[in-house]
């Protein structure tokens, strides 16, 4: 069996946290075994070397996020990156063809797809290994994994049972993608479950129906039609068009943390970063990325959220709205992880003749940036914490706090950190400045 672990999102239902560089799996705000923190990714993978299915993972990302994904994922697992992003059913076929084409997959093999920022306990993922014989067994064209509903919501897909089930699956009546709310009180009332995203086929299966649709199965031929593909989700494009399909029905814990209000249910302190609530503020939350303090006096069942990207402030039950309204206005984040560390924005000043943009960045220890060579700017570095090398043009600079190093255009430039290190870079150029902020 093969697992495809799709990580994605716009970044938009926990801003300012999470934005298109970093998505929600990224966020390290769980409660760790150790007792410290740990980010959706990092508990998934530590949950897969668990239950022994780490030598089956492939994890499917944009390829703007496969150095955090390898970061987050301590370089323990294959990163493949979508040229764009096309939606799940898309980026499963990417996986896919990108195990058969290198020989990994066989036809009759099993594949399974399931997303990467799902929150489950242990023996969720223990039904994996189940998936090969179920679909043998069943003769179905897909399995999925369902939970108990535990109340109406049009933000699952649902599925419904057949009465007669067996002790391993249940085969399926009817799925429905993300009914209305009481289109979904009555499928619960059916002893519907919810869908929580997993599912498994055969290799043939997916090459059958790609075949089908007018899709090349080559992988560089897919690949170069990538940017004319539509958005398919995979349960739109499959599941709710394909007739034979079984359920694993899992007792356990499994919850979707796309919302501050599922999420803050699993924080283990009520403030995270600088800052305190006092007076009746009963099931509030604050999280603050920020070097300012951040206080809530006497308001309940709130969200208070800080990073450099912005400010919330909300309702529990209705935070969910800023993904309407981010939507709407759209900016460049602030705020960004590499693989390598971070960076931020701190201003950004001028005009088309003139732009001048000021950054923080971090190096995690033994890293380096990568290897740049600026068109369109200059820049100048200051060395605030940590100890590194410099590297322009071939020549190698040691590095001390306070150091500063000028980069002309053109100069082919790195810097590699041996400690932690900080520094500020001011970034000057003659009219737009278009090369993207640091993204590898």
């Amino acid at each position: 069996m093969h697992t495809l672990f799709l990580c994605g999102g716009s970044g938009q239902r926990l801003w300012p946290l999470s934005n298109p560089i970093r998505s929600k799996m990224f966020l390290e705000l769980l409660p760790a075994p150790d007792g410290g923190l740990e980010s959706m990714i990092g508990r998934l993978c530590r949950q897969l070397s668990g239950q022994g299915l780490g030598e089956s993972a492939l994890f499917i990302t944009h390829q703007d996020q496969m150095g955090l994904t390898r970061r987050y994922t301590k370089d323990c697992y294959p990163v493949i990156g979508e040229p764009w992003k096309r939606g799940t059913f898309t980026a499963a076929a990417l996986g896919c063809l990108h195990l058969y084409s290198r020989g990994k997959a066989k036809l009759d093999d099993t594949i399974c797809v399931a997303p990467a920022d799902m929150f489950a306990d242990d023996n969720f993922f223990g039904h994996f290994h189940a998936f090969p014989e179920i679909l043998k067994a069943s003769q179905a064209d897909i399995a999925l994994l369902g939970t108990r509903p535990t109340f109406p919501s049009d933000q699952y897909g649902y599925i419904l049972p057949r009465l007669a089930a067996t002790t391993q699956y249940t085969l399926v009546e009817r799925f429905e993608e993300k009914p209305d709310l009481a289109r979904a009180l009555l499928l619960i009332q059916q002893n519907a479950l919810w869908n929580c995203g997993v599912f498994a086929f055969s290799l043939k299966f997916m090459l059958s129906y790609l075949k089908q649709i007018g899709l090349p199965i080559d992988f560089d031929k897919f690949i170069a039609v990538y940017p004319q593909l539509p958005v398919r989700s995979f349960d739109k494009e499959l599941v709710e068009r394909t007739a034979k399909l079984a359920v694993i029905r899992h007792e356990g814990d499994w919850r979707d943390l796309g919302s501050w209000d599922t999420l803050t249910e699993q924080l283990r302190n009520p403030v995270v970063g600088k800052g305190g609530i006092s007076g009746e503020t009963s099931n509030t939350h604050i999280i603050n990325e920020l070097d300012v303090p951040l206080y809530v006096i006497g308001v309940p069942n709130i969200v208070a959220i800080a990073s450099a990207d912005g400010i919330l402030v909300a309702n529990k039950v209705q935070a969910n709205a800023i993904k309407e309204i981010i939507r709407s206005h759209s900016t460049t984040p602030l705020y960004g992880e590499t693989q390598w560390g971070s960076y931020c924005i701190l201003d950004t000043t001028g005009n088309e003749e003139n732009v001048v943009v000021t950054l923080k960045l971090t190096l995690l220890p033994a890293h380096n940036t990568p290897e740049l060579c600026s068109r369109y700017s200059s820049k100048i570095w200051t060395v605030l914490a940590g100890s590194g090398e410099v590297i322009l043009d071939g020549l190698v600079h040691p590095t001390r706090v306070g150091d500063v190093f000028t980069v002309a255009r053109g100069v082919i430039h790195e810097i590699r950190a041996f400690t932690a290190m900080e520094w500020i870079e001011v970034r000057v150029g003659k009219g737009s400045i278009d090369e993207a902020i640091y993204t590898e």
